[in-house]
């Protein structure tokens, strides 16, 4: 199970998790790491896309409040329930700190193992639309090798059992 923040503003109007750009380097990632998009569940910790306009018909992202993410929890809840995941993969600094607290940090804890009681393994890295804002072509590459390994660990994880 893979948990972002929210749904962006293709995401919203699809009616559909990770189907934007954030969407493409996920599931870019999520091959060059060896799991299938198919065997992996997409979910966000708020289901709304909060959003102020911009110019002309244009959506703009903004970060959830504690308020939202409350709000919209029982819903997470409900999906970690039914889904009964393997692992869990926090995506992103909203995501990590709705399932595991105030106390995480992706840049500090990314990549690690973690204990929780909603899974038997849960880990956390960065949000795939952290990617697409980074301008410089090198870091931005780096950036996603460094996405595609924190899956791969993943999926090594899956196949040890």
């Amino acid at each position: 199970m893979l948990v972002g923040e929210q749904p962006g503003d293709r995401e919203d109007r699809a009616g559909e998790p990770f189907v934007g750009p954030a969407g493409d380097v996920l599931a870019r990632a999520l091959e060059e790491a060896g799991i299938s998009r198919r065997d992996a569940y997409l979910t966000n910790v708020v289901k709304h896309f909060k959003w102020r306009a911009g110019r002309g018909k244009r959506r703009l992202h903004q970060r959830p409040n504690a308020e939202e993410v409350s709000a919209c929890r029982p819903w997470l809840d409900s999906e970690l329930a039914v889904v009964g995941p393997e692992v869990v993969v926090c995506l992103g600094a909203t995501a990590a700190k709705a399932l595991l607290g105030n106390e995480v940090r992706v840049t500090r804890d990314r990549g690690r193992f973690l204990e929780a009681d909603f899974a038997p393994t849960v880990t956390v890295t960065v949000h795939p639309s952290s990617i697409l804002r980074i301008h410089d072509d090198d870091e931005r590459h780096r950036a996603r090798a460094e996405l595609t390994a924190d899956l791969r660990e993943v999926a090594r994880r899956l196949e040890s059992g």
